[in-house]
């Protein structure tokens, strides 16, 4: 495609957009939303669609999401799905189409993006050297060298943006968050109400699960780390959890119960667990996908990180911190650096909120 085919087609009514992005990791996905916000910003009118796989799409998409008007959830389980997948896509006439690869590079997106007969492509030609071997079915794209300049997942997506003026300043970046409706609000508040009724007391919130065994701080820190805190500020006590973190839940929550520390779990879904992070004052929480969550719900969140970099994976928002092992192994974070951090993070939290906190 001719530059000034490219230019047309930019400058000209872009109608509907189409991102591609149908992989599993809901940390992955929460990265992407800037690019969506600044894809909005640049094209107000547009209705943007994107494929998600089912385990992300309800974190980004609600009624009164600002940045996805559409999602068409990705189901590989059969051909004919994948074909009635394309058949849609086709028949919404995209201008744009978007693959944001920043973690590896899906040929099946491309594939999506390419059969869905979107006007113009975008995507890499290359990730840290690593050659995208389907690049010929784009007409945008950049080579791009994020890991020798230690670039965060979310400007790395809006790198991909930027190839066709798309981009956020600061200010915009802060304020990128995950809209929850009145509804999911209200269901926090009642659970709130029915499990820390007392407002002056706070809420210190738990992750010991992870996906990835290497992504895991060991269970006794985190067992330990809750009765240090519990001790030095009587907080109510937090647990999230998924569904494949039983085992570790478990294992915790019995020795809190032989210790008498009392404790709250809260499993999905996850739009519930955004909205009760609102209300918390200090989350701990291993690299996971509700390190993300908290993150662009600006709560005030720890991440631990192991073999994953937290110049790369580390919460953005305001209140976001993490600390990363020095080994590259989660397990030989000590309890101590952890525990320093949350009485340094939580009580700069109150102090800047202006809560008044009984402990």
């Amino acid at each position: 495609m001719s530059n000034k085919r490219k230019e047309d087609i930019l400058n000209g009514n872009i109608k509907n957009i189409l991102i591609v992005r149908q992989h599993n990791q809901l940390g992955d996905m929460l990265c992407s939303v800037p690019l969506f916000s600044a894809l909005r910003k640049k094209f107000p009118e547009a209705r943007v669609t994107l494929v998600a796989s089912k385990m992300n799409y309800e974190i980004i998409f609600s009624d009164i999401n600002p940045y996805i008007d559409d999602v068409e959830v990705f189901d590989k389980s059969t051909v004919p799905n994948i074909t009635k997948l394309i058949k849609r896509l086709r028949k919404k006439d995209f201008d744009l189409g978007i693959v944001p690869s920043t973690v590896s590079i899906s040929r099946t997106s491309h594939w999506i993006n390419y059969f869905s007969g979107a006007k113009l492509k975008v995507g890499v030609n290359s990730i840290n050297s690593k050659v995208n071997k389907v690049a010929y079915l784009l007409d945008i794209k950049s080579d791009f060298e994020w890991d020798e300049r230690k670039v965060h997942q979310t400007e790395r997506n809006l790198d991909i943006g930027r190839q066709i003026g798309c981009d956020l300043n600061e200010d915009e970046k802060k304020n990128v968050r995950i809209t929850l409706s009145d509804g999911e609000k209200n269901q926090a508040e009642e659970f709130l109400q029915k499990h820390f009724s007392d407002k002056q007391k706070p809420i210190f919130g738990f992750h010991p699960g992870a996906g990835k065994n290497q992504n895991r701080w060991a269970g006794e820190n985190f067992e330990e780390l809750i009765i240090q805190l519990y001790k030095k500020y009587n907080p109510y006590i937090l647990i999230t959890s998924g569904l494949i973190d039983t085992e570790i839940t478990e294992s915790i929550t019995r020795n809190l119960d032989s210790k008498g520390i009392e404790y709250t779990i809260l499993g999905t879904p996850i739009r519930k667990v955004a909205s009760v992070l609102t209300k918390s004052h200090l989350y701990v929480t291993n690299d996971t996908g509700t390190l993300h969550v908290a993150a662009f719900v600006n709560a005030n969140v720890i991440g631990l990180f192991g073999p994953t970099n937290g110049y790369e994976w580390g919460p953005l928002n305001q209140f976001g911190s993490y600390i990363q092992s020095k080994t590259n192994n989660i397990k030989e974070i000590t309890v101590k650096e952890v525990f320093d951090k949350s009485c340094i993070r939580f009580e700069d939290y109150i102090n800047k909120k202006g809560i008044k906190i009984r402990t």
